[in-house]
């Protein structure tokens, strides 16, 4: 989920839109591969290709909107980053580099508004399903929430000279901005919802905020969502992750930060969401303790995040309707979990989540 600040959203002519027949032009140009298979993957503003190759192999083609592609460092860290983290053992995809030896290149192409420069990749395909798509038992949420913090962990010691472009000063998926949100709330016109969006809003600046200089910084992924972690039975039947996909909203931030994306959009895909907390958690502080200030806050991160999907799903349907399906999935889900947890409220939220992640901890 891309998108930059303090400019507009990728309005709605950045999105790619590459036939299948100029892809493979592309792959056997670039690469010199030729597509026996290619199919469209879901996508939020970019545009992403499963592809076949008759020489062998299977792979993902990922082109970027046309407003992102004129950052090329950033795509270049974040390219880096995944090469990093397979090189020290976590399941993260690698560019395959063109026939020149580059790991990206930029592509001219009219998607119906002109010329336009698109940004491409070609990536190595991972086995496996989303873990939307299986139970989430407690085992694999904890696994989760392990995998989320070993990942934050690895990329902290990741050395890059364009490293500090991953600041993004304004960025709109960032927990370190929720306030932009505002700017964002239109599209909420006289839906209950945006009550409870700007009160979310409020406890943010006045709980989160003053706490912040007590998180500890790191870089975050900052999208381990239900679809961008890959999971595979092994041979007992039993799920374990296999992949991390979409390193686009990667940032500066903070450890507490990557814990509350991950509880948020793991709630959206259980029968009983409250419950998600524990297990995560559990996970989690096996590898990253908490400290009392990023407990006391975690409450509100995951609720800040929903607003974040929520709000931000709205608009971008206003720029791309005929991607309404896949921009609303979490949005769907995520308005009555947000306000089940508002109801219940952050102390008995809190000691649910605590409870039930010592309790699992000691099981371990």
């Amino acid at each position: 989920m891309v998108c930059l600040f303090p400019a507009k959203m990728p309005p709605k002519h950045a999105k790619p839109e590459f036939s299948e027949s100029q892809v493979s032009e592309i792959l056997q140009r670039l690469y010199k591969l030729t597509s026996s298979e290619i199919r469209s993957l879901p996508s939020y503003d970019d545009q992403n290709f499963y592809v076949a190759a008759v020489e062998g192999g299977e792979y993902v083609f990922k082109i970027m909107n046309s407003e992102d592609s004129k950052n090329p460092a950033i795509t270049e860290v974040q390219t880096y980053a995944m090469s990093f983290l397979c090189q020290n053992g976590l399941p993260a995809q690698t560019v395959l580099p063109t026939v020149s030896g580059q790991q990206i290149s930029l592509e001219e192409m009219d998607c119906g508004f002109g010329l336009q420069k698109y940004l491409v990749r070609l990536l190595t395909y991972l086995p496996g399903v989303t873990i939307s798509k299986v139970p989430l038992i407690p085992n694999l949420l904890y696994e989760a929430g392990k995998m989320a913090a070993t990942m934050d962990t690895v990329l902290q010691k990741m050395e890059h000279p364009n490293i500090s472009i991953l600041q993004r000063e304004g960025f709109i998926w960032s927990l370190s901005n929720v306030p932009l949100l505002e700017a964002y709330i239109g599209p909420l016109d006289g839906d209950p919802l945006q009550e409870l969006v700007k009160s979310i809003i409020h406890h943010y600046k006045t709980s989160v905020e003053p706490k912040r200089c007590h998180f500890r910084t790191c870089i975050n992924h900052g999208d381990f969502n239900d679809l961008n972690v890959l999971v595979q039975a092994d041979e007992n039947g039993d799920y374990k992750i296999s992949g991390i996909l979409d390193f686009g909203d990667m940032n500066y931030g903070y450890y507490i930060h990557e814990l509350a994306i991950t509880i948020m959009y793991m709630m959206t895909e259980h029968p009983d969401p409250v419950q998600v907390g524990g297990p995560i958690l559990a996970g989690w502080e096996s590898v990253i303790p908490l400290n009392e200030m990023e407990k006391d806050c975690l409450y509100l991160l995951v609720m800040s995040r929903f607003c974040q999907s929520l709000v931000l799903a709205r608009y971008s349907v206003t720029l791309h309707p005929e991607n309404a399906e896949y921009l609303m999935i979490t949005s769907r889900k995520g308005v009555g979990i947000l306000k089940k947890l508002w109801k219940l409220g952050k102390k008995e939220v809190e000691k649910m989540w605590f409870k039930a992640a010592a309790e699992f901890s000691h099981t371990k």
